[in-house]
């Protein structure tokens, strides 16, 4: 089913616009929070959380051409969310390591607070990964996006674990540079 009638069945609080999203996305959702919390059972719950959340954010949201995105990033935030409350018990290392490149590169260790800040940031990333090669863009929305490791990258791309990684390093030097022309402070 295409994704302006599934938003259609949301919008007319038709329950069976879970079951079509689950049955078109499922997996994909599934993906994306088990890459984040390496846990196939909290992932099946992200995924349930995810229909739960969409449910409730459409409307006032009519995600009609950009469904997938906006489910996955309900996804990512609800995963990110378990993982959070998980690493008050116990870090998790690959999270952290992507956190802490990230943060080399759009933080000065104070949290974005202003709302308006924060889709400015955005805006700002937008328009520097517009500026890369579709190979950058993939490489880097794989590791930052989907968490993915280098290695399965690797084996995506079929480039070699030099290559993506030094990608990825100088990707974060060129935002670095782009978030500093744009007044970020680092």
């Amino acid at each position: 089913m295409e994704d302006a009638k599934i938003v259609d069945l949301y919008l007319s609080r038709d329950e069976s616009a879970i079951s079509h999203t689950a049955e078109k996305y499922g997996s994909k959702l599934r993906q994306i929070a088990n890459q984040i919390l390496n846990d196939t059972s909290s992932a099946e719950e992200c995924e349930n959380d995810t229909y739960f959340e969409a449910w409730n954010r459409i409307p006032p949201h009519e995600p009609r051409t950009y469904l997938f995105a906006f489910l996955g990033r309900i996804a990512r935030h609800i995963a990110i969310d378990v993982c959070r409350r998980n690493a008050s018990q116990k870090r998790q290392a690959l999270f952290c390591e992507l956190t802490a490149e990230m943060e080399e590169c759009v933080s000065d260790g104070n949290n974005v607070e202003n709302e308006v800040e924060a889709k400015e940031l955005s805006r700002t990333i937008g328009v520097f990964l517009d500026s890369c090669s579709e190979e950058q863009r993939n490489v880097f929305v794989r590791r930052y996006w989907f968490f993915d490791t280098i290695p399965e990258i690797c084996a995506r791309t079929g480039y070699s674990r030099s290559k993506v990684k030094s990608m990825l390093f100088r990707m974060r030097e060129g935002l670095r540079e782009a978030l500093k022309k744009e007044g970020f402070s680092l």
